[in-house]
């Protein structure tokens, strides 16, 4: 990965730039002590696939920067800010930035960033392969079933959305992928005549298929409540995830596509409220919906094959 570093303090470019190198994250192209300067720098900028940019900047900041330069940089934009104006927030993921990253600068926190952000570009770069190829194939009159094998479609577009509702690198993620190919099957054997296999089906065939062999009922018993408990954990993380995502910007395209989408909107609010008042309120009162969920990711991830 190609990154452009804008801060005006010294100290944080070096900082940024030492975590992006000792991680193998990739290569520094230009650095820049303030947005004005990048008027000079597009040629190089425009190579770059993150930009890391200050807020608060003296001559330009950073949001006015981005504004600038979005119809430019096709790239990923991670915010650098040391402040906590839910204003200033929602208007840097209105001018496209996907991340924040709060100063003082934690390397732990930037790896953790980064690496989603990394994750995300090749999710999205792996989905517009498959577009390109399935354009390809229309084109020159083949059928796209026969040329382009289903279970590497269905696994990208599904990594993409997991990617989406920022579940990518929680524990339930393989499990989640597990259950997409195994109903991806089904659908494919039965068609789905009756609806759905039910949720404890599915999670004794995926026991089933991990444990192999002729497993007592036990062991079945120990890895379904795991790969539960894993799932629901992961779906948790996510609706904490949007519920961030709305407090800081109610329009920001992520949360509008997806949180209403995936979540009963009560059970959202009630989220945004509780991170907003930083009061944990009793588990009965935000329960999480997990057939909701897969049945969503299911239809979702069809609907992007589809190209809809």
């Amino acid at each position: 990965m190609l990154f452009y570093i804008v801060d005006d303090d010294d100290g944080t470019r070096a900082m940024l730039a030492e975590i992006i190198e000792d991680g193998d994250l990739g290569v520094v192209v230009g650095e820049s002590v303030d947005g004005s300067m990048l008027d000079d720098q597009l040629f190089i900028l425009k190579k770059a696939d993150i930009l890391l940019i200050d807020l608060l900047m003296p001559i330009k900041d950073g949001i006015a920067t981005v504004h600038d330069i979005k119809p430019i940089f096709t790239g990923k934009i991670i915010m650098i800010s040391q402040i906590e104006s839910k204003e200033l927030i929602g208007q840097a993921y209105s001018h496209g930035v996907s991340y924040f990253i709060t100063k003082p600068i934690n390397k732990i926190e930037v790896l953790s960033v980064l690496k989603n952000v990394i994750e995300s570009i090749h999710l999205e770069k792996s989905v517009h392969n498959i577009h390109q190829l399935a354009g390809n194939v229309l084109q020159d009159n083949f059928i796209l079933t026969e040329n382009i094998p289903s279970e590497q479609d269905h696994t990208s577009y599904a990594q993409f959305l997991l990617s989406e509702l920022g579940i990518v690198g929680e524990n339930g993620y393989q499990d989640l992928l597990d259950i997409i190919d195994y109903l991806f099957k089904y659908e494919k054997e039965e068609t789905f005549k009756d609806g759905l296999p039910h949720l404890k089906d599915i999670y004794l065939r995926l026991a089933q298929e991990k444990r192999g062999g002729s497993p007592q009922s036990g062991e079945l018993n120990r890895e379904i409540k795991a790969s539960e408990q894993r799932i629901r954990r992961a779906i948790y993380h996510s609706l904490t995830h949007f519920a961030s995502l709305g407090l800081n910007d109610f329009m920001n395209p992520s949360f509008e596509n997806y949180a209403s989408r995936f979540f009963d909107f009560d059970i959202v609010q009630k989220k945004m409220n509780e991170i907003k008042n930083k009061k944990s309120l009793p588990s009965s009162q935000i329960r999480v919906n997990t057939k909701k969920f897969i049945q969503v990711l299911y239809f979702e991830t069809q609907r992007l094959m589809s190209g809809l």
